[in-house]
């Protein structure tokens, strides 16, 4: 096929040159760049009951979006955004009946009908194939599933029984999520299957966790235990748990991340003002680390954030309003970098080029340089930000 398209080619230029004209006139003409792809960061203002869209490339923010009531009615609490990137799911938590889960599109940012949930919504997760968002709400110890194609709630999924529903993480392989809940100091995880959305038998991790973590490859679960100051590695083969991990300090709320490539899990306490770095392969606890770190928030999985390339983590202090970056691989502090009253939340753009602290009592948003450790200019956003998502 090679020597017929290279023949043709050959007799295109010799026609060409036979007739006078240049052989550059034939030549196809070189495909047009694609544009960068502009993504947006969606912060969730917790008392105004709106949603800030941040433009990343010239970090301006737009008009809000109006997903709950607002004040003590019916507060914004949260955001998950599709792989895809086209939709954002808002959840507004209220103890009435106003408790609901807002689609957002973001190609217009344009609210759709608010999707009812139940009382009290606290987490949100989205199936890496898009299909199914899963929302857990948290003094019932249920999770409904809704179908993102019809953005249609599903049956209730029931976790446990009384208790208080913490978190929720779903596999990157999308086969499972698994749902923290407890009751009193003791604390279960409770696996769902994603293909049948029935729940497994719990999963006993230890006493007054809070968050979790998985790793990229899906093997391995990691719980924090506030009371016993461990974490638990739980293998998602078999949803066994393994020997606790001891670290320094209880850890606290929203204080537990792994990198990236997987290789390390870092775990930080406030009490102690430390960071523990955990192998990934070996399960043993590194050296802790001396990184300010207060949290303050009743929210989990937002305090750490690594650049994609996971050679940086940034720890939120929220007492100090800095963060703070950490090299992952020599584990070397660098200099808290300081953004507004309180934040309490971060992330970082997919291409890794800039960091958004959320300042939760400043009701702004600090772009952060990730090349340079320089902060930008506040973003002013909603009244009490609480949440932040970026699109893919």
């Amino acid at each position: 096929m090679q020597a017929r398209v290279t023949g043709v080619l050959g007799l295109i230029t010799a026609t060409a040159a036979g007739l006078g004209l240049s052989a550059m006139a034939f030549a196809p003409a070189t495909p047009a760049r694609p544009a960068p792809r502009v993504r947006t960061a969606y912060v969730v203002n917790n008392v105004s009951g709106t949603v800030t869209p941040i433009n990343t490339a010239t970090n301006r923010p737009g008009k809000a979006i109006t997903v709950g009531i607002g004040g003590s009615k019916d507060q914004a609490y949260a955001v998950a955004i599709t792989p895809n990137g086209k939709t954002a799911y808002v959840l507004n938590n209220s103890d009435g009946e106003a408790s609901s889960v807002t689609p957002i599109s973001t190609a217009t940012n344009k609210p759709g009908p608010p999707i009812s949930v139940g009382e009290n919504p606290v987490a949100v997760v989205i199936t890496p194939n898009g299909k199914t968002a899963y929302v857990g709400l948290l003094g019932g110890s249920t999770v409904v599933p809704i179908s993102t194609a019809t953005n249609k709630p599903g049956p209730p999924i029931s976790v446990g029984r009384g208790g208080t529903l913490f978190d929720m993480v779903v596999t990157p392989n999308g086969r499972t999520v698994y749902v923290y809940w407890g009751f009193g100091t003791a604390g279960t995880v409770t696996p769902i299957s994603t293909a049948t959305n029935k729940p497994g038998p719990p999963i006993a991790v230890g006493h007054g966790g809070f968050e979790m973590a998985i790793t990229p490859n899906s093997k391995t679960l990691y719980v924090t235990n506030y009371e016993t100051s461990t974490v638990t590695p739980v293998s998602t083969a078999t949803n066994k748990p393994g020997k606790p991990i001891k670290v320094k300090g209880g850890p606290l709320v929203g204080e537990i991340g792994i990198t990236p490539n997987g290789k390390t899990l870092y775990v930080a306490s406030a009490s102690t003002s430390t960071v523990t770095p955990i192998a990934v392969a070996t399960n043993k606890p590194g050296r802790a680390i001396r990184v300010n770190v207060f949290f303050g928030t009743s929210l989990p999985g937002g305090s750490i954030a690594f650049t994609p390339n996971s050679k940086t983590a940034y720890f939120v202090d929220g007492n100090a309003n800095t963060v703070t970056p950490v090299a992952i691989a020599t584990s070397k502090v660098g200099k808290p970098i300081k953004v507004g009253v309180f934040p309490c939340f971060i992330a970082i753009t997919p291409n890794g080029k800039t960091a958004y602290a959320v300042n939760g009592l400043a009701n702004t948003v600090t772009p952060i340089s990730t090349a340079t450790g320089k902060p930008g200019k506040p973003i002013k956003v909603g009244d009490g930000p609480v949440d932040i998502a970026i699109t893919p």
